[in-house]
């Protein structure tokens, strides 16, 4: 699905630039749910704002379906950003003015769809997610798990290929970040969501089926969950940030 070959980003000008990625390479398989990891300043976020096209590459290329997402236009972008991806962010970014069920079925709204296929997407999918109880709330009415949730539903909503979270888990307490990476990983296996998360937290990471460490702006390692059970792989996980060195509590 998912194709990024040799890219590069660089920030800055003349002597001042900063390499931020530097010739990263992976691929992404469909139905996959795939953790980035590495300390603070490794590339990790710049990465993924790179795959969800808000920020550009310098060199390099990403492939998304086959399609080279760094070559279409501004209207190409929209749309594809539109209906091929789903972001989920630590911030919730959920819309105040708009209840719970108007902000999971904005970007059907937005499409000019059928609002009886709007209300009904919006039904369904909040009810895998279970916040069918919250639709007719604000957000600012429901918990941090349950934004997280409808954050989640607004992002699988239009049948997107391919979900972007990146530290979702972040703004949450233990037991909300348990709970929403069980939704995750029911989406991903139930739904067929295709997921690439961002993370800084070895126990999150377990959650997904494999995880890239980043080092520098480089892969600097790469762990396949394979038939282990989440406990042995976050212990593995654990083992090559030891390894990753620097400030282990950026990581962990």
């Amino acid at each position: 699905m998912l194709q990024v070959q040799n890219i590069e980003k660089y920030y800055g000008s003349g002597n001042h630039v900063t390499k931020a990625l530097d010739r990263v390479s992976f691929e992404v398989e469909d139905g996959e749910f795939v953790a980035i990891m590495g300390a603070s300043g490794s590339g990790k976020t710049t990465l993924l704002n790179c795959i969800s096209t808000i920020d550009s590459i310098s060199a390099g290329s990403i492939l998304l379906d086959g399609v080279s997402i760094t070559e279409l236009s501004e209207t190409e972008l929209a749309k594809f950003r539109r209906e091929r991806l789903g972001f989920v962010f630590q911030d919730f970014n959920l819309l105040d003015t708009l209840t719970i069920e108007e902000n999971i079925g904005l970007a059907l709204a937005l499409n000019h769809e059928d609002p009886r296929r709007v209300q009904r997407r919006v039904e369904e999918t909040a009810g895998k997610l279970g916040i069918s109880d919250i639709l007719g709330k604000f957000p600012w009415q429901v918990s941090g798990g349950q934004k997280q949730r409808a954050a989640c539903a607004r992002a699988m909503i239009a049948g997107q290929t391919l979900l972007l979270a990146d530290e979702p888990t972040g703004a949450l307490d233990s037991k909300a970040s348990k709970n929403l990476l069980e939704i995750m990983t029911a989406m991903n296996r139930d739904m067929g969501a295709t997921i690439l998360m961002v993370t800084h937290d070895a126990y999150s990471a377990g959650y997904a089926g494999r995880v890239l460490f980043l080092k520098d702006g480089r892969v600097f390692n790469e762990l396949l969950r394979g038939g282990r059970s989440r406990a042995v792989f976050y212990h593995e996980i654990l083992d090559v940030l030891a390894v990753l060195g620097g400030d282990i509590s950026d990581v962990i």
